[in-house]
């Protein structure tokens, strides 16, 4: 559909009971549903001839780490034909499994495991969830808002043991000292210097 008025109303008109939520923001529709309905919702954004979201652009996650309903899952289509958008969402509890959508959208795969890998989101038949951006014997979900800044280890060359070590994160203390002047003003020798000189003349 040319229109995207029309497109929502026919989303809405067919999956009546599926949709919580459409609103038209920025030229896109945004639709929010349960986590129960993911598949019913793509396959008609994807089958249907007047819809046509043949192409899944990215999935993502919003972390919300004081809600029980803690990330909000966002998944983006695009319609080649008629250059329209769709933002599909829903949220899901910490340890929640959700569907995978590898079997509608083959491009989906790498992306579910970004996400379980940055965010520790788990999904239901997926055909290889496994890291894809850390190691493997990483410790945590660097995306989630209560991971710490530093990580909880880092990976070094050790000249002693000639290979690649990983070990507990510890921040030097020189980089913990800051005298906060201003780098307007000059540093206490150039000052210095410069008193006396005035001191001279």
């Amino acid at each position: 559909m040319k229109n995207l008025i029309d497109l929502e109303k026919k989303i809405n008109s067919e999956l009546t009971t599926k949709i919580n939520k459409t609103e038209i923001k920025h030229n896109q529709i945004y639709i929010e549903i349960d986590k129960e309905d993911l598949i019913d919702v793509t396959l008609f954004l994807k089958t249907n001839k007047d819809t046509k979201f043949r192409q899944l652009i990215d999935i993502t996650v919003v972390d919300f780490p004081e809600q029980s309903q803690r990330f909000k899952i966002v998944y983006l289509f695009l319609s080649h034909e008629f250059n329209q958008r769709i933002i599909l969402n829903y949220f899901i509890g910490e340890k929640e499994v959700i569907n995978s959508l590898t079997s509608i959208f083959p491009s989906a795969n790498w992306m579910e495991r970004e996400v379980f890998d940055m965010y520790g989101v788990n999904f239901k038949d997926h055909p290889d969830l496994r890291r894809i951006l850390t190691d493997y014997g990483f410790e945590g979900h660097p995306l989630r808002k209560d991971f710490p800044l530093t990580g909880h280890s880092e990976v070094r060359y050790s000249e002693d043991k000639k290979k690649v070590i990983s070990e507990p994160v510890k921040l030097e203390q020189n980089y913990r000292n800051f005298d906060y002047e201003s780098p307007w003003e000059g540093t206490k020798y150039i000052q210095e210097q410069k008193d006396i000189n005035d001191k001279k003349n």
